[in-house]
């Protein structure tokens, strides 16, 4: 039964993007009655699934139950199995209870929210997309399982950054989110390599031990457990917008409010703090890791107390109030913290999803609420802006407007070396192919625009 049950949580969400995808693909155009209706379906049933699989443990007192569909790669020369397996323990499941009931809300609000509109249907075919991916992430059971679920969340958030894809700032912030999510998912990968040298398998149980979480104990050395560990922090950092990927993050307010809600608010912006929660005994292994992650998340609070300080504008006020968080949880999991650090996720979620879906009208009540006063609210300045110098919190203004420089740094060294060994490739691709036809090629691509500088204003979405 549990077995069955398991395959429910991972199918319903498989089966709603089949249907969206395959009636994309055949032309067929849903009502959108029908597309809420399926996504409701599929989220009551995945969710009551998941609930039973939670009372059982509880009453059977069972912390780890494995599902596993099989392998589907196995070299045994190489020494290369690639295994899908879901588990079910005391991670897993809070989170993908989590997953079902924010995206239930968020698909009730956006059937509503988005009525009439003319990608009401694209929007649910990605949203299909990002919840079939946070179900994979959250029951991986190896790292290739877990990997894939990680593409998917970040292939969808790409495309409903860009969602709005008739104005030039969203498709731009959109790539910019795809190019900071690919260099993260390079160190994932990597990593992923790395463990399968190590252990000749990516299976989680095979690195952090026997034990259920968040009692395993990692079964690799020291100096292995640092090098792979930097390896994941590394595609954390860049998922959930740590130092030094922030940039991406108010750029990703482009999309739709039932987007920014679930995936920066919620779901998605936890991802990297969940990586680091399921590879917790990495951290008990090495004590630099251990103080990687805790400065990683201190730096990233101060800058993100400055910078959400400065932002003019509701989301991006809110998409940094939100990193704060993750990077407090951070901190929680570098001091060994599991469970608070489980607990705050799901606390912030539930709290950034109403926030984030309250952000519309908010801007309107405020100006009621001036108009019923007949004055301005006040402006309360704390007692560290009493005490300062105007010299002082100029410069701090203007490090904050900035975003501490990080997306000039990254344009300089990281983005735009990475275009020019694309548009290198392209040319000489050219040339081949030019050679082999004896043709000469009658268009050249267009050279990639500059990343925009400047937050986008998103109080009109």
């Amino acid at each position: 039964m549990l077995t069955a049950c398991g395959m429910i949580v991972v199918l319903s969400p498989a089966l709603l993007l089949a249907v969206f995808g395959l009636s994309a693909l055949a032309g067929i155009r849903l009502s959108e009655r029908l597309v809420a209706k399926l996504t409701e379906a599929s989220v009551v049933l995945g969710l009551f699934a998941a609930i039973l699989i939670l009372g059982v443990m509880l009453i059977t007192d069972r912390r780890f139950i494995p599902v596993e569909p099989g392998d589907w790669v196995s070299i045994e020369d190489e020494h290369f199995h690639f295994t899908i397996k879901f588990v079910f323990d005391r991670l897993s499941v809070p989170f993908v209870i989590l997953t079902f009931v924010l995206c239930g809300v968020i698909g009730a609000f956006a059937s509503r929210y988005l009525h009439r509109d003319e990608g009401y249907h694209r929007f649910f075919l990605f949203y299909a997309i990002f919840q079939l991916g946070m179900i994979l992430s959250s029951l991986a059971g190896t790292i290739e399982t877990l990997f894939l679920g990680w593409e998917l969340v970040g292939l969808s958030s790409a495309l409903l950054v860009a969602f709005f894809h008739t104005r030039p700032n969203p498709v731009r912030n959109g790539l910019r989110v795809w190019s900071a999510y690919r260099i993260a998912d390079a160190a994932f990968l990597v990593g992923a390599l790395t463990l399968h040298h190590m252990t000749g398998a990516g299976d989680f149980e095979g690195l952090m031990g026997s034990g259920p979480w968040p009692e395993g104990r990692a079964s690799v050395t020291d100096q292995q457990a640092l090098y792979v560990g930097l390896l994941l922090l590394g595609a954390a950092a860049g998922k959930s917008a740590l130092i030094p990927f922030s940039g991406w993050l108010p750029r990703a307010m482009e999309g739709p409010t039932p987007s920014s809600a679930v995936f920066y608010g919620a779901l998605s912006v936890h991802l990297g703090a969940f990586l680091l929660l399921r590879v917790s005994p990495l951290l008990e292994a090495s004590l630099p890791l251990r103080v990687t992650v805790i400065a990683l998340g201190l730096a990233t609070v101060v800058f993100a107390t400055m910078t959400a300080r400065v932002q003019t504008d509701v989301k991006s006020a809110l998409a940094f109030a939100s990193l704060i968080q993750v990077s407090i949880i951070v901190v929680e999991i570098g001091l060994g913290f599991r469970y608070i650090a489980l607990s705050h996720i799901i606390g912030h979620a539930c709290l950034r999803t109403l926030q984030l879906l309250r952000a519309p009208s908010l801007l309107k009540d405020h100006h009621a609420l001036e108009n019923a006063l007949g004055q301005h609210l006040p402006d309360q300045r704390g007692l560290l802006r009493r005490l300062s110098g105007d010299k002082l919190r100029i410069s701090a203004w203007r490090f904050a407007s900035e975003r501490g420089y990080l997306d000039a740094m990254l344009d300089a060294y990281l983005v735009r070396p990475f275009i020019a060994v694309f548009m290198w490739s392209d040319r000489m691709e050219r040339r081949w192919t030019d050679f082999l036809t004896g043709q000469t090629s009658t268009s050249a691509p267009a050279p990639a625009p500059a990343p925009s500088q400047q937050t986008p204003n998103t109080n009109g979405q």
